[in-house]
Order: structure tokens, then C-alpha cells, then sequence
């Protein structure tokens, strides 16, 4: 069969799981409150074998919303009679295996999303393009139908059956796009409904920066060549910062700042805005607005707290904007106001990166904190390190607003991004152009195991062909994949 059709794949990030407010039977702790009589919940034993040690037994309940989850934290504390379940979409059977299988076979559209209906979790954003000039979009999978976003917000009542999460969003009624006006479609785990939009699909979506970048590039050409998809797969514009430096050099420059720190803002006025990892701006940058979320988080939320706090880009973007429009954010009001945020938060970067990277401010480098390094899952056990992660971490540009997506963790380490970037003219889909980090073959001992990881620090891509071969048959071949080992 000839293929005439591919397909994409982003998260939505929807909200498909709600925690319940769950009362216990004092007389009977596996019986819960539901419609005003006690329910007795479903006992599932887990035995959990532990290595030079006795296996661990545990006792999980599954109420009618989904199992309790709260009696595992580590709360001596915590209230007997009361109790957290959650429900879950991904609980249930789901179809993903038959959908793919489905999707692969379709020849154009109207099949792609006929198979998309037996796609239920992970709620997944799927783009299409046809050689027939067809293009859509589809926000797919299970998505529960709520009476009002607020709902989705804290634990509800688990004993009122009028909280239960009992219907989907209709699948006609999925956000939905095909062939637009404007001739492209980009999603970037950006929100994907507009306030009209008659359902809840999140509170959490991505900022906006990466699916604007790739919008901007976009809109710019009526012609797009595979080197132009390339370069935008690897595009390091950062819009968040275009968007916060002029308001950092608002409010700080006409502040008393040191020598150095007016040499660090000096430095960000001249930035063109690009997360490269021989630059000290993006450095300067990125820590700045760490510290502006440690000036108005730390100390009132606790750390454990803290790392489950989803949203704080957005949060924070949000608290900016309207302290400088002359609103008045309690998180910034608490701590002095806009104006003794900024200063403390820049006097604590200047002061952190010169502590770390010297005074010479020139000499700074976003890839001395910013790299990618691919850990082996079984390099966590610690005489396996040595053999899985043979390679150093490696400087690289980007960050987690850039279409090339590099989030990052505390230590700077790279946690998140693309694993396979592709490239493809439906024009002629016998040659197509990849990166597959780190490398194509999985054993430690194989020269391909980790041998693309610059290819994908560079964006040095790889040209695949599928030629005819004998008629019938066909053969992959990859001019730099010689083997699979």
C-alpha cells in the first residue's frame, strides 16, 4: 500500500483525573459514604518483592471514583475518617494499540479520524497532512464532560453522586481544524480553545512563546523549503524574553545598581533574543526569573509543595504583567512591590552567576549551565554508570520557551525536548530527514548507542530514503544508519 498520509503528535494536557473528598466508615475502614448509605470499596492485594529483604503487602481500596491514594503519604496525621480517591481516565480499558493500527492504514482524513475515535488516553493533539493538499487537526482521547471548569479545581464530595465524572466530552464536539485559511497548523502544548469554547479541557496550558515563534516563521513565506523546517525545528527565539527584558529595563534601570549589575542589564538591551549556548544573556535571563519566583513563592510555599506548583511560567508571566500595568498582585505587594522585586531578584542573579562563573561577564556562557545529557534508566545503579553514561553533558542552546524545546531542571540538566526530531516534504515521501537522540541502537557497547547526541545538540540531521526495490519490495536505507548492530 502506498502510504498518502502522516500524522503528528503533541501532548493537550488535559485534565482527566479529579480527586475526591472520600468519608470512611469508622466502624468499617473499607466502607465509604455514597448516596447516604456506606459502600463497601473493592479490596485489590498488592504483594511488592523487595530485593535482600521481605516482600512489602499492601491493601489498595477502590471506591466507586477510583482507588484511595492518601492512605500511602507519609501523614501520621491525617484525619481515619476521611480520605483522597482519584478517578482517572487512563484507569479504564482503552483502545490506543487498535487506533494506531487503524491511523496507519488511512489513505486520507475522514479514515485518519475514524481511527482517532479508538485513541482514548493520553488526551493527544494529532496533526494530519495528505499528499491530496488535505491538512487537520484534532485535540483527541477521553476528556471528562465537567458542569463548570471550577469543578476541576479542588476535590469534590465523593458521597454525592452528582460529582461524578460520568461523561466525555462528544467526540464531534473535540477542538477541531481542517484546512485553515491561513495554510498551516502548529501546536506546541499551547491552548487550543478559544473562552468560547463550551467545555473544560485544562487550567495548565503551555506558554504561548513556542506556538507564536512557530506562527511567526511560519507566516512569514508562502514557500517552505525542508531547510526552512529544519532551522525552525531548531529555532532559539525567546519571545518570553522579548516580552520581559524591556519591562526588566523599565523598572531597573533607573534603580541604584551596582557596577556589575548595570553591566549584566547593559548586556540583556543589546540581546537579539536568542537562548544560544555561547551567550551570557540567556544565562542572565533565565536565572533572573528563577529568582523572581523564588522572591514571591519561597517562603510561602513549602518546598514539597513548591515542586508540584504545575503553571508557574504562566503564573508568574500573569503577576508580572499586571504589576506593571499599575495593578496590585498580593504576591508582589507582600514583598515590596514590582520595583523591590526586580532589584532583589537581579542583585541575587548577578551575584549567583558570579559566584559560579566569574566577574568577567563576557566570559559567561548559557551552555556552562544549560546541557543535554541522555541518562541510561539503569544508569541510577551506580556501578552501571560508567558503562551506560559514557558521554559527558554536552552545552546546548534553547530553553523551555524556544521551539527547540530544552526544558531544564534545577542543576541545568535538560529534561525535556524533543527525542526525534523529523522532516519530511509530502512531495516526495520517499526521503525523509531525522535526529534520533542520543543514537539509534539501545546496547551500551554499539557505536550508534549514543553517537547522534551532537547531531542533536547541532540540529545536523539524517537523510532516510525508501527506495523501490524489486518491484514489490521495499529497502530502508539511512546513509548514516549503516546497521543496527
Amino acid at each position: 500500500m502506498t502510504r498518502r498520509s502522516h500524522g503528528g503528535v503533541t501532548n493537550v494536557n488535559p485534565d482527566v483525573q479529579q480527586l475526591y473528598l472520600e468519608k470512611r466508615n469508622k466502624e468499617n475502614p473499607q466502607e465509604f459514604l455514597y448516596e447516604d448509605e456506606w459502600v463497601k470499596a473493592d479490596v485489590i492485594r498488592e504483594t511488592i518483592h523487595v530485593k535482600d529483604s521481605e516482600s512489602v503487602e499492601l491493601e489498595v481500596l477502590e471506591t466507586v471514583h477510583g482507588p484511595i491514594i492518601s492512605e500511602f503519604a507519609n501523614e501520621t496525621d491525617a484525619d481515619p475518617s476521611t480520605a483522597f480517591s482519584v478517578d482517572w481516565t487512563a484507569l479504564e480499558p482503552t483502545t490506543e494499540l487498535s487506533a494506531i493500527l487503524r491511523i496507519n492504514r488511512a489513505s486520507n482524513w475522514e479514515e485518519f479520524e475514524k481511527g482517532l475515535e479508538y485513541f482514548h488516553a493520553p488526551a493527544q493533539n494529532f496533526v494530519f497532512a495528505s499528499k491530496d493538499g488535505t491538512i487537520a487537526y484534532k485535540a483527541n482521547g477521553k476528556i471528562p464532560k465537567y458542569k463548570n471548569s471550577e469543578d476541576a479545581l479542588l476535590p469534590l464530595p465523593g458521597w454525592d453522586s452528582s460529582n461524578n465524572l460520568t461523561e466525555n466530552i462528544p467526540y464531534d464536539k473535540l477542538p477541531t481544524l481542517i484546512n485553515p485559511e491561513k495554510g498551516f497548523i502548529a501546536t506546541a502544548n499551547n491552548k487550543v480553545i478559544t473562552d468560547e469554547y463550551p467545555y473544560h479541557i485544562s487550567h495548565v496550558w503551555a506558554q504561548p512563546y513556542r506556538y507564536t515563534r512557530i506562527h511567526e516563521v511560519l507566516d512569514q513565506k508562502n514557500s517552505l523549503t525542508i531547510e526552512d523546517m529544519k532551522e525552525l525545528q531548531m529555532d532559539q527565539k525567546n519571545l518570553r524574553a522579548e516580552w520581559l527584558v524591556p519591562i526588566m529595563v523599565g523598572v531597573l534601570e533607573n534603580q541604584d545598581l551596582t557596577e556589575g549589575e548595570m553591566a549584566a542589564l547593559n548586556l540583556l538591551k543589546e540581546w537579539n533574543y536568542f537562548d544560544k549556548a555561547e551567550s551570557p544573556e540567556p544565562l542572565i535571563f533565565h536565572e533572573f526569573a528563577s529568582q523572581i519566583e523564588k522572591q514571591l513563592f519561597s517562603e510561602e510555599i513549602p518546598d514539597d509543595i513548591y515542586s508540584m506548583f504545575k503553571g508557574r511560567g504562566q503564573t508568574l508571566d500573569f503577576l508580572i504583567s499586571s504589576a506593571y500595568d499599575g495593578e496590585s498582585p498580593i504576591w508582589f505587594d507582600k514583598n515590596g512591590g514590582i520595583n523591590k522585586v526586580f532589584k532583589d531578584a537581579f542583585h541575587q542573579t548577578v551575584a549567583n552567576l558570579k559566584e559560579s562563573y566569574g566577574s568577567d561577564l563576557n566570559a559567561w556562557a548559557w551552555g556552562d549551565e544549560h546541557q543535554v545529557y541522555f541518562a541510561h534508566p539503569l544508569s541510577s545503579i551506580s556501578i552501571l554508570d560508567k558503562f551506560f553514561n559514557s558521554v559527558e553533558p554536552e552545552p546546548v542552546g534553547g530553553s523551555g520557551v524556544t521551539v527547540m524545546a530544552a526544558s531544564y531542571d534545577e542543576d541545568g540538566i535538560v529534561d525535556h525536548g524533543a527525542s526525534w526530531r523529523f522532516v519530511i516534504d509530502l512531495e516526495n515521501l520517499k526521503k525523509s530527514y531525522h535526529i534520533v537522540g542520543p543514537g539509534q541502537a539501545g546496547h551500551y557497547r554499539s557505536e550508534w548507542y549514543g553517537d547522534q547526541i551532537m547531531d542533536w545538540v547541532n540540529g545536523d540531521y539524517h537523510l532516510t530514503k525508501i527506495n523501490d526495490y524489486k518491484g514489490e519490495e521495499l529497502i530502508l536505507r539511512a546513509e548514516y544508519i549503516q546497521a543496527l548492530g
